[in-house]
């Protein structure tokens, strides 16, 4: 096996690991999405039918429920623009490092290796 092809399954790594996670943020602003769509069809519904007296306080519910929306999305975005910055920096760092980040991953493997099969050991 040659530093380069070490390299290249390095890199391929963490492109995966930099994949699931966008992935898993993707998930998590979908499901947040849906569940403060649904929230705000609630509170559009609970509009209609308490009447005039409840529409100053669903809309500002409404009005917090957009905010929330809009704290989320920035978020979510912030985390997406990290993970791609991380997985950028770990590209970089494997390029400049190979042997080292090799080792790193190996060493991060055996931990995780270790760490699970304590945990299978503990359970019995």
């Amino acid at each position: 096996m040659s530093i380069t092809s070490s390299t290249q399954d390095t890199s391929r790594f963490a492109d995966k690991m930099a994949s699931s996670a966008e992935h898993a943020i993707q998930a998590t602003q979908h499901a947040a999405n849906g569940a403060l769509n649904s929230l705000s069809g609630s509170v559009e519904g609970m509009r209609n039918q308490a009447g005039p007296m409840l529409a100053n306080v669903t809309g500002q519910a409404t009005a917090l429920l957009n905010s929330g929306r809009d704290v989320v999305r920035n978020a979510s975005h912030q985390v997406t623009d990290a993970a791609l910055h991380a997985r950028d920096g770990a590209v970089s760092y494997v390029k400049e490092e190979p042997v080292k980040a090799l080792l790193i991953a190996a060493a991060t493997g055996a931990a995780l290796m270790a760490l699970v099969n304590m945990m299978s050991h503990s359970r019995r």
